[in-house]
């Protein structure tokens, strides 16, 4: 079996795995790799280990070497430079009267290219801009234009739950998120409270979605009626998945009242439902596209 290192990269928390040869590392070496684009600077994430030849995707490229001093002084400098390039490329792009938004930029580990990444609405003819920002920093120029959620990553930022964004913090991966999973868990689909910062929908729905849908299986769909252990008959108006509760509208015609009462789930006769296609589930659950809303405030 192959032996792998997991290797962080600047601008990603994805973790890639390398091979380290003969080299003995430990999390927390900075270390100089081989890659598609030439040696590249990373700092190992994932201690070395074994792994089947079937979770190895394309070729497992080595782990040249262990950084060195002059390596650690060369890419704090290219750090340095990228600082120093960004004010400009920014400038460059605003003379440009392009459509489109600077996200950030790097240097490759030999400095002979310099990577921007950018967003914009659709696309972008830089050819000019390329030679401009060729002339001005005399190397080669490389221009991505990335998504909403890779910007996110790019930039980090404070998620609406007060901790850091996950795609920017410790994700290795992006979520498969989906309107369906907020309504599996019950949420409101209003896109300002189940939304991240890059507009798309949260990583963390998918957290905890197997749970809810597991649950769901277990519960009184909302509308019908059930009998409790007590006897007593109501209709289902909503259900709690966490504490496995469900309250009832019960109606009393003799005294013309209604109360709402919380039931454990262990407390009620109904037969469970099989969870068929539910009409609300079309193709467009699957996306994690935002449904629009006229008013935010709801």
């Amino acid at each position: 079996m192959p032996k792998i290192v997991g290797i962080k990269f600047d601008f990603n928390p994805k973790v890639y795995y390398f091979a380290p040869g003969e080299l003995e590392l430990e999390v927390g070496d900075d270390v100089v790799v081989e890659t598609s684009r030439g040696q590249d600077y990373g700092t190992v994430s994932m201690p070395q280990s074994d792994v089947g030849d079937d979770k190895i995707v394309g070729k497992l490229m080595p782990v040249v070497r262990v950084a060195t001093d002059e390596d650690k002084e060369k890419h704090d400098k290219l750090l340095e430079k990228r600082e120093a390039a960004y004010p400009q490329i920014a400038a460059k792009i605003r003379e440009s009267g392009l459509e489109m938004k600077l996200v950030g930029a790097e240097y490759t580990f030999d400095a002979g290219k310099l990577i921007i990444y950018f967003t914009a609405d659709g696309r972008v003819d830089f050819r000019n801009l390329v030679r401009d920002l060729a002339a001005t920093f005399h190397t080669r120029i490389e221009l991505k234009q990335i998504g909403a959620r890779d910007e996110c990553r790019m930039i980090g930022g404070i998620a609406p739950c007060g901790r850091a964004c996950c795609c920017s913090d410790h994700m290795s991966d992006y979520a498969h998120v989906s309107i369906k999973m907020a309504k599996t868990q019950s949420l409101s689909l209003n896109p300002a409270k189940i939304s991240g910062l890059c507009g798309r929908l949260m990583c963390c729905l998918a957290y905890e979605n197997d749970y809810y849908a597991e649950v769901n299986k277990m519960m009184p769909k909302v509308g019908s009626v059930v009998t409790a252990a007590s006897g007593e008959t109501g209709t289902v108006i909503s259900v709690n998945q966490l504490s496995k509760t469900v309250r009832l509208k019960i109606e009393n015609k003799e005294k013309d009242s209604v109360a709402f009462s919380d039931f454990a789930l262990s407390d009620l006769k109904f037969k469970p439902k099989s969870q068929p296609r539910s009409k609300d589930d079309d193709p467009g659950d699957e996306s994690d596209e935002l449904p629009a809303t006229d008013n935010p405030d709801n």
